[in-house]
């Protein structure tokens, strides 16, 4: 598997085991997060969440070093009679678990960590789609290329 797909399921993972409802988070995912690309009426079950990779710039550096920088989108859905404040609360907590994952690890072998992720933008339907809440957030990852 690649470094790329490792990283996505590993997000996926990430999710499932954080948003379980308990500690600092209040949403749970009850499992319904996957590393496919979904559209809002497709989705069954609520709140659910996709994340889906995109585009990678690499940086070349001496000694055959290299980084990448990869993009990765975070699709999230809610339903709810007040579907703005759920999915407001779905994004807080998935600040909440990017801030706290200083490294994630995607790969069993040595350097198969994350070496930053940054948020690059948090974007909603601004409630137009009510029952539902659509939200998207999108991510930088850096990480070392083996």
């Amino acid at each position: 598997m690649s470094g790329r797909t490792s990283i996505v399921e590993a997000l996926v993972e990430k999710f499932k085991t954080e948003l379980n409802g308990t500690g600092p988070y209040t949403t749970n995912l009850y499992g319904n997060c996957k590393a496919v690309n979904k559209f809002w009426d497709e989705v069954n079950d609520y709140p659910y969440v996709c994340v889906v990779g995109g585009q990678e710039q690499r940086e070349y550096l001496p000694s055959s070093f290299q980084w990448g920088f990869y993009s990765i989108s975070i699709k999230l859905y809610v339903k709810k009679e007040e579907p703005q404040e759920e999915l407001e609360q779905l994004i807080s907590d998935i600040e909440l678990v990017l801030k706290n994952t200083i490294v994630l690890t995607y790969g069993t072998l040595p350097g198969q960590e994350t070496a930053d992720i940054r948020i690059t933008s948090i974007i909603t339907d601004e409630g137009l789609l009510v029952p539902y809440g659509v939200g998207e957030i999108n991510l930088i990852v850096q990480y070392q290329v083996l």
